[in-house]
């Protein structure tokens, strides 16, 4: 099969723009010619994300290659651990065997935190002898991040194993050590640690970067840090990548690694730069088998209107079409459910809690963000009980394991501002436990056994219930992605009509039982200081 396009061909590596016409033989690009033509269109690399869990778009990987693809993206490099918290090796082999469905290039990672603490139950365990296996079966790329980065200063003789057998084998470490500086950073990065997405200050990243760590510059749904490092393109274009990490179905539906390329040429950087960060770094960072736009490559590239809205008129991976004027060109595939789901069901009586000190330590979470802050507040007690104390924006949050019988863990948490009702949601990084909060005991229990019901959703409760069932191992919609998001936006509408100011209110709360990112949160055995990892009291 041969296929001639033609246009202004965008060469990032020799920065320079040149009219002429690309030949496809089958999936290469067998000649590039510079001649003189009259299309005024661009054809460039695609796009890729260099780090992004799948599960969090609630589609599985044939459905995502479907929505990407319509915004220039060829590839994704992406971490399962997800899935793998909840369904181990299993949850792994089926997102590889999903993706493999699909014209799509995804490059998984090995997923090396799971569980990603011993403070949470998960409902699986990946050992090094697994990360070992998943290496040689299917040829991954790279051991997933490395959240605990603890384990790794501290040498824990099982976390050191697992990096060894990376290191052992050729493969690319990703880290995740938010906030690490000094000498524990000197150390994490002497093991081999390479890139990290989740710096949060420009003076923390250059420290990284400083020690020869890659900066993942992340505009996700939840967490949003192109603002705090884009002047990293301008100085430190080499040490950068472009990734999403976490993006739920509404906003994926408006875009993807386009949006931040755009962002970054309206802020006034170098076409060259962004798009080296944008289309060939983490090709060059993880030996990814992408085209780069030159003869002998893969034909992966896309045809853009123009260089400054980036408005994707085609997308080709492997020489085919897969996307054209918005439009996925990718079949929807059949997919199979698998899950695991044994909790029972709650009474009221079991999220009661009586008093046991004048103040409880509440989480304060902030919008935009995975951190959270620490309150100390004077609680509200009713009957001898501790309630929500909607007034000062102090609600009820629970926890409770869907693993095993055991008892929900109760705490409190602040800047959610809802007025009435509750939500819930099973999709709770990273061990998808279920997490609910509310105004009113009766309205959490409603939320919480809904989930269980359904075996894995989000919903909203007051006076009425709204739930996006997710049956694929309670993470995961087996819906399209038009029709998750239209019920993922339906669900984020009513959560503001209860009062919720946040943008992404169920992301957010996703992120609240996140033992690895500081400060304070919750998980299914109890509150848990972040900085002192270690379990803390609610009462003080």
């Amino acid at each position: 099969m041969s296929l001639t396009i033609k246009g202004n061909i965008v060469d990032i590596k020799n920065k320079s723009i040149n009219k002429g016409q690309i030949i496809i033989e089958n999936d290469r690009i067998s000649k590039i010619e510079f001649i003189d033509v009259v299309e005024e269109q661009y054809i460039l690399p695609g796009f890729i994300d260099a780090h992004v869990h799948i599960e969090s778009s609630m589609l599985v990987p044939s459905e995502f290659a479907r929505s990407a693809v319509r915004f220039g993206t060829v590839a994704v490099v992406t971490d399962p651990h997800e899935i793998a918290n909840v369904l181990g090796i299993q949850g792994v082999e089926y997102m590889i065997q999903n993706a493999q469905r699909v014209p799509f290039k995804v490059f998984f990672g090995a997923p090396s935190c799971v569980p990603a603490t011993n403070f949470e139950t998960s409902g699986a365990k990946i050992t090094a002898e697994d990360i070992q296996y998943l290496f040689e079966k299917y040829n991954l790329k790279f051991l997933s991040e490395m959240m605990n980065f603890p384990g790794v200063i501290y040498e824990d003789p099982e976390v050191i194993k697992k990096i060894d057998i990376a290191r052992l084998l050729n493969k690319k470490i990703d880290g995740h050590a938010p906030g690490l500086i000094g000498d524990g950073l000197k150390k994490y990065a002497s093991l081999g640690i390479s890139t990290d997405h989740e710096c949060f200050s420009y003076e923390e990243a250059k420290e990284k970067i400083k020690f020869g760590i890659k900066i993942l510059i992340r505009e996700g749904s939840a967490a949003k840090n192109f603002k705090n490092l884009s002047k990293l393109l301008a100085e430190n274009p080499d040490m950068c990548m472009f990734c999403t990490d976490d993006i739920h179905p509404d906003d994926f539906q408006k875009g993807h690694i386009n949006l931040i390329v755009k962002k970054a040429i309206e802020k006034g950087f170098n076409l060259f730069d962004v798009l080296q960060v944008a289309c060939i770094n983490p090709i060059d960072h993880y030996g990814l088998e992408v085209g780069q736009l030159r003869e002998g490559d893969f034909a992966d590239f896309i045809v853009v209107d123009n260089l400054r809205d980036f408005n994707v008129k085609q997308t080709y991976i492997n020489g085919k079409l897969v996307a054209e004027n918005g439009t996925s060109l990718i079949e929807k595939q059949e997919i199979n459910k698998i899950n695991t789901f044994k909790a029972k069901k709650l009474n009221e009586s079991d999220i009661k809690i009586e008093p046991k000190g004048n103040f409880i330590q509440v989480i304060r979470a902030i919008d935009g963000e995975l951190i959270t802050e620490k309150l100390l507040v004077k609680p509200k007690t009713v009957d001898n009980y501790v309630e929500s104390d909607i007034d000062n924006d102090i609600l009820k949050l629970v926890v409770y394991n869907r693993y095993s019988e055991s008892k929900p863990a109760i705490g409190f948490i602040n800047n959610f501002n809802l007025r009435s009702g509750a939500i819930a949601t099973s999709v709770v990084h990273d061990s998808h436990n279920i997490i609910a909060l509310g105004t009113n005991d009766k309205d959490i229990i409603q939320a919480i056994n809904s989930i269980i019901d359904y075996k894995g959703g989000m919903c909203v409760v007051n006076d009425d219930l709204e739930i996006l069932p997710l049956p694929i191992a309670g993470i995961i919609s087996d819906k399209s992605i038009e029709e998750t998001s239209e019920i993922y936006q339906k669900l984020n509408t009513k959560a503001k009509k209860l009062g919720t100011k946040l943008t992404a209110p169920f992301m957010t709360l996703s992120f609240m039982a996140l033992l690895v990112i500081p400060k304070l949160k919750l998980s299914d055995k109890g509150l848990f200081d972040v900085d002192n990892f270690t379990y803390t009291n609610l009462f003080v």
